[in-house]
């Protein structure tokens, strides 16, 4: 199609919007564009509809099509409720849970969706204030609701919103939920198809009572209350990055008995602009400068940050020169598979039924702790969906321990269903104490899980490729990998390749094609080669970008050797990201 018929295609698609059935500010925003000679937001807010996808929606806030905002937020509410009502039609009753977090607009949209779900005859629950999305996944499974959903966009920039749905085991919806919800929500055209008049009789606001029951259950995941007792004035920074996390983090964490929890002010205020951060991520190392900043003020020993949503969890330990370093999203994953495991097994836990479950693009060295131990082990997609899968399958037959992935994402209960930071938070501080109580760092106790069982180093790299273009150039990535399959990557022949699009696998060793055994399909590469480098590569759900996670394995025989083994593998990471083009 030519630009100027697609151009024209869309103004007529946009002038829907100025119709009676949406409000005067919605209508003057579209005018607005309309109005404009240079066509590019115009185009941008209404070349598609923004998909309800499996994980729901996400976006820019906004007036159009393919913005979140309170008809695109209504359309997938009501989409929600018809389906609801189908499949849960023999219950007297339907119930479902809202929560959101701190970004602009998100109370907004949660006091727009508890209408359309009771104007739909669903009793809501609707949090009085932000709350962190794995509080929302308990309350579901604690008050028996059949659905759930909550207002975020997690870790993205200022400008995102977005809607999580979640099914009744607390978990985010999979196969065949997803799918009929997905045709639902498409069924819902207009603003007219919207039921924005609420039941107020059906909406019931809930908070404290939830949060002491929540912070109650995480308490039974701690495993070393004595040592806690022992180091309770432990010095621990904690930040929230103005998000959800500072309801309930530090209530949490004095609640397993730490006394000494140390607050950076600025980052406590509540704000979805994010003042004191370019990005809200704890992946990022500056979202994090003013927490480090503070512990070396004030002598800390470990470092705790949440995302808005408090699902993920950042952490910073001293090295072993006293300086503050972060930690990646699989060395915090690694310290905890390796305490849990630990302590369950010191404690006398194992049976021989227990588990622990990573994603593909996480660090293979968890799957090492595990075999070594005797522990079952899981391997799934990226997406704490996919964790929550092997949970529900494996329910009342087999002892969740924990589970994680490279996003700085880790869940040690198994009464929420979706990764957590406030039981992280805890645990991390946990680990930090327990290690102090053998005389060691955290830094110290991670070197001596990799004299154990070995070095590896991981790094994820981003292309970020926004709007129209970028989805088709991303599109085009992809396809142009799997049209010319890597033969080597930097130098190491590639012996093994996961293509999870087609559930196809191919030995270089063997010359043999097999199937990979997962429960559907996903766009994802995965390449391993001679010395024992792992390749990942995946457009992200969530955001513009296509992302490669590089993992490199260099052998180590003490805590000494590590300084050499990450020289050499910094600099294969180099090599390979160069042989890339990345």
């Amino acid at each position: 199609m030519e630009n100027k018929e697609l151009t024209e295609d869309i103004r007529k698609k946009a002038q829907t919007w100025l119709g009676r059935d949406y409000d005067e500010t919605t209508r003057r925003q579209v005018q607005s564009m309309l109005d404009n000679p240079d066509p590019a937001d115009l185009i941008e807010s209404f070349y598609r509809d923004l998909e309800f996808g499996t994980g729901g929606l996400r976006g820019i806030m906004g007036a159009g099509s393919n913005r979140i905002n309170r008809y695109t937020v209504g359309a997938a509410t009501q989409g929600l409720s018809n389906y609801l009502k189908k499949e849960f039609a023999d219950l007297e009753e339907i119930k479902v849970v809202i929560g959101h977090d701190c970004r602009n607009n998100s109370r907004e949209f949660a006091e727009i969706s508890a209408g359309i779900f009771s104007a739909n005859g669903i009793r809501v629950y609707l949090f009085d204030d932000l709350r962190p999305t794995p509080e929302m996944s308990y309350v579901i499974r604690r008050l028996k609701c059949q659905s759930g959903i909550i207002l975020t966009a997690s870790h993205n920039p200022k400008e995102y919103n977005g809607y999580k749905a979640y099914w009744d085991d607390g978990a985010q919806m999979i196969a065949p939920h997803d799918k009929n919800t997905i045709a639902e929500v498409n069924k819902v055209r207009t603003a007219a198809d919207i039921k924005f008049n609420g039941d107020g009789s059906l909406v019931e606001i809930i908070g404290g009572e939830i949060d002491r029951a929540y912070i109650n259950d995480l308490k039974t995941v701690s495993l070393s209350p004595d040592v806690i007792s022992r180091h309770h004035g432990m010095k621990i920074v904690y930040t929230p990055i103005h998000g959800t996390g500072v309801q309930i983090i530090p209530a949490a964490l004095n609640s397993f008995g730490f006394t000494n929890i140390i607050h950076v002010p600025e980052q406590d205020v509540v704000s979805g602009d994010f003042p004191t951060v370019v990005s809200p991520n704890p992946e990022e190392p500056a979202a994090l400068s003013m927490a480090v900043d503070r512990a070396v003020e004030t002598d800390a020993e470990l470092v705790l940050a949440s995302d808005p949503d408090a699902d993920r969890v950042g952490a910073a330990v001293k090295n072993s020169d006293g300086e503050w370093t972060l930690l990646n999203g699989n060395q915090t994953a690694l310290l905890l598979v390796y305490y849990l495991i630990t302590r369950w097994k010191e404690l006398g836990r194992l049976t021989g039924k227990e588990y622990i479950v990573k994603t593909i693009v996480t660090t293979e060295t968890i799957r090492a702790i595990a075999e070594r131990n005797e522990v079952g082990f899981y391997d799934v997609y990226t997406g704490f969906k996919w964790i929550a899968d092997v949970m529900r399958k494996n329910e009342g037959r087999k002892t969740y321990i924990g589970g994680g992935e490279e996003s700085y994402g880790f869940l040690c209960e198994d009464f929420v269903r979706d990764k957590d930071a406030v039981s992280a938070c805890c645990i991390l501080a946990e680990i930090a104490a327990w290690a102090k109580d053998r005389g060691l760092t955290v830094y110290q106790l991670l070197h001596r899980i990799y004299a154990e069982y070995g070095y590896s180093k991981e790094t994820g790299v981003s292309v970020v490729k926004k709007g129209k273009s970028g989805a088709e150039e991303i599109e085009a990535m992809m396809k142009n990998f799997r049209e010319n399959p890597l033969k080597e990557i930097a130098g190491s022949k590639v012996t093994m390749t996961y293509d999870f699009a087609s559930l196809k696998g191919h030995s270089f060793v063997d010359s043999e094609d097999f199937s990979l055994n997962m429960p559907t399909t996903s766009n994802v590469l995965q390449y391993y080669t001679e010395d024992d480098t792992k390749v990942s590569i995946r457009p992200s759900g969530t955001e513009p970008k296509i992302k490669f996670y590089i993992e490199v394995h260099e052998p180590v025989k003490s805590v000494e050797d590590i300084p050499e083994a990450e020289k050499a593998a910094s600099e294969k990471i180099e090599r390979i990201k160069a042989s890339l083009g990345i």
